[in-house]
């Protein structure tokens, strides 16, 4: 096996050293979802990381931050930090164009604290593990393998409401006008859109309430434990400012709700849930349109619909993405 130069150094890192990070905007950083950022990491950790040690490192050539690897250790296997459970997919946070240098100092600090193998996943198709480490890693000797796991959809927006629709097929686009139509004939129709950190948490009742009635599945997973991980995510993501819970409200009644975070020029949709009684009038899949009207409103560039192959994110124009489970040995 070739052997890596050493130029590069792996220093710890801190949940509130990330913060700072992530708050420098002179770094040039990509955090490229919110399952990587302090944030969330921290809220995750307080709650799941039983077993576990954090690797929170950074990588540098002398004074310059090339990146950060948000992992955690168990044995001599590094993973990143976070779980499917809740994290739909994760990836290193490095600056454009220093991936080569980061990820040789990653692997040559790792080596060097007795980390012999990393198992990194969820990842995106185009991630930096897929696009930058595997080969990398491939070229230095190392075992790395890639094993398709899942699949997110995302739709990139248009620039005005009337564009996106005819960006659906003929079908869709008839079906969501008509589906729009019966709804504001039915019901006295409110969307409220809640950012502010108290009110985000004034509203996680009626949101968690709808998840659990929504479907049987969502409610079995929304344990005790679970609902309070939401309640602690959702306040530290509208801390920060992130958060954008799409409430729909039909004749003054709470009908479905959707969780999204509002994140470099992207709204991701987290988690949703509807009342069943207004299932005729598709309150839940209704919402979720609304909640992309909004996002192009606001001017975002993408909408992520995050993991899952559920039939509607297609019907309203999702392309998939490959989740692959990447796993290198560094022995």
């Amino acid at each position: 096996m070739n052997a890596i130069p050493a130029e590069e150094t792996m220093a710890a890192e801190t949940f509130e050293s990330l913060a700072a990070l992530w708050r420098d905007s002179r770094l040039l950083l990509r955090w490229d979802c919110p399952f990587v950022l302090p944030s969330w990491l921290r809220v995750w950790w307080d709650f799941h990381s039983a077993g576990m040690t954090p690797l929170l490192t950074g990588i540098r050539h002398h004074d310059e931050l090339l990146g950060i690897a948000t992992l955690m250790r168990q044995g001599d296997e590094a993973l990143f930090m976070g779980s499917p459970e809740v994290c739909d997919y994760f990836d290193f946070v490095v600056v454009p164009g220093k991936e080569p240098e980061f990820f040789r100092g990653l692997m040559a600090g790792a080596r060097r604290i007795g980390i012999h193998r990393l198992d990194l996943g969820p990842v995106r198709a185009d991630s930096t593990v897929c696009r930058d480490f595997l080969p990398m890693a491939r070229n230095l000797g190392c075992t790395a393998t890639a094993e398709a796991v899942d699949v997110t959809l995302e739709l990139d927006l248009p620039s005005t409401w009337d564009d996106f629709l005819l960006g659906l097929s003929g079908k869709e686009r008839h079906e969501v006008r008509r589906k729009l139509r019966r709804l504001e004939g039915a019901a006295e129709v409110r969307l409220r859109v809640v950012a502010a950190s108290p009110a985000v948490a004034g509203e996680m009742d009626c949101f968690l309430e709808l998840m659990r009635l929504s479907r049987p599945d969502k409610a079995a997973f929304l344990t005790p434990e679970r609902a309070a991980f939401f309640r602690s995510l959702a306040a530290a993501m509208a801390e920060v400012g992130l958060v954008r819970l799409f409430l729909l409200d039909l004749d003054h009644r709470p009908a479905a709700a959707a969780l999204c975070f509002d994140h470099d020029g992207t709204v991701f949709l987290y988690n949703s849930g509807y009342d069943p009684s207004f299932r005729r009038l598709s309150a839940g899949l209704l919402d979720k349109v609304f909640s992309i009207r909004e996002s192009i409103a606001w001017g975002r560039k993408r909408y992520d619909f995050l993991k899952g192959a559920e039939p509607y994110k297609y019907r309203l124009g999702g392309r998939e993405v490959a989740l692959y489970r990447c796993r290198i040995e560094l022995a």
